[in-house]
């Protein structure tokens, strides 16, 4: 069974075969994890997302969805960015925000990643509830993990409260059987 972790720390620091990006979906960078990740990567990666931008996702990367660029300057390989929910902007179906972590294992599993690191998606300048959306997000990892490669899922989260939140939830949620 693969590892869940629940970690304190900075993202752009981790490195796991994977990180993802709570992106927006222009995929060039903003403010939070997004602006935090793009600055570290350094400019390889935004020309990677303006690849993605000019061939697959011309209109941008929908709510819910996940894709996988090059990691630029990052320690990890890939960079798996996903578009979380917008509670301020009434995007409040859990649905859309459980895809963001199901899609996101879909694309590691597709390049081949064995661990992966997340942030807690749409749960900062995006309005969920932190209690909500770490509910969510283990639920969703623990849910997909019987399917995938991976031997590490690491929640890495900036401040105590989420680590709280997902340290909580991921206690209360039983392992899904292999």
């Amino acid at each position: 069974m693969p590892v869940i972790e629940v970690v304190r720390g900075d993202i752009t620091t981790e490195a796991t075969d994977a990180i993802v990006n709570a992106a927006n979906s222009t995929l060039t960078g903003g403010g939070g994890v997004d602006g935090a990740i793009h600055a570290a990567a350094g400019p390889r990666l935004l020309e990677e997302c303006r690849r993605v931008r000019r061939t697959a996702y011309r209109d941008g990367l929908p709510v819910g969805e996940a894709v996988a660029t090059g990691a630029g300057d990052l320690p990890c390989r890939w960079v798996i960015h996903t578009v979380g929910p917008n509670w301020n902007r009434g995007q409040r179906d859990p649905e859309q925000l459980a895809s963001c972590y199901r899609r996101s294992l879909e694309v590691a599993e597709e390049i081949g990643a064995t661990s992966i690191a997340f942030p807690a998606v749409s749960a900062g300048v995006y309005g969920w509830d932190k209690d909500v959306a770490a509910e969510i997000a283990v639920e969703s990892v623990r849910a997909a993990l019987p399917w995938t490669a991976l031997d590490l899922v690491r929640f890495i989260l900036f401040n105590g409260a989420l680590e709280r939140a997902f340290a909580t939830a991921l206690a209360r949620t039983k392992p899904s059987p292999r």
